[in-house]
């Protein structure tokens, strides 16, 4: 499994073709307590950067971007009585959803761990 970042604060977990998406700790931790979220449908189709989720806190909303294009094959339904796991477990058991990659390439334009803690630190 590989694990890429954007600056948008999501990070994307590859195994195989399907990429698992989630905001990042420091993303929640911005957020504060999430009290609602909303994943998108199976079978919805992204394009790298659209609008695919969305996450509500006690400070903000906020839209959660396909940080890759892809078809949906699984939103994270547990989130809509538990968002709350986006604070506990932002980068586990909090992820949002799940695609299809259709064009792995787009991972090249990612960060890997060790740049997007480079680039978290320069914020």
């Amino acid at each position: 499994m590989s694990r890429y970042f954007t600056e948008e604060h999501e990070w994307v977990e590859v195994e195989g073709k399907i990429a698992t998406v989630g905001i990042t700790e420091y993303a929640q931790q911005q957020l504060g307590d999430v009290v609602f979220v909303d994943v998108p449908a199976e079978g919805k189709q992204f394009d790298k950067g659209d609008e695919a989720a969305v996450v509500e806190s006690v400070k903000a909303a906020s839209d959660v971007y396909s940080p890759v294009s892809g078809t949906i094959v699984e939103g994270n339904e547990v989130l809509a009585d538990e968002p709350g796991l986006v604070n506990s477990d932002p980068e586990g058991d909090g992820w949002f959803f799940k695609l299809q990659l259709t064009d792995q390439g787009e991972l090249d334009a990612l960060m890997d761990e060790a740049a997007y803690k480079k680039f978290v630190a320069g914020l």
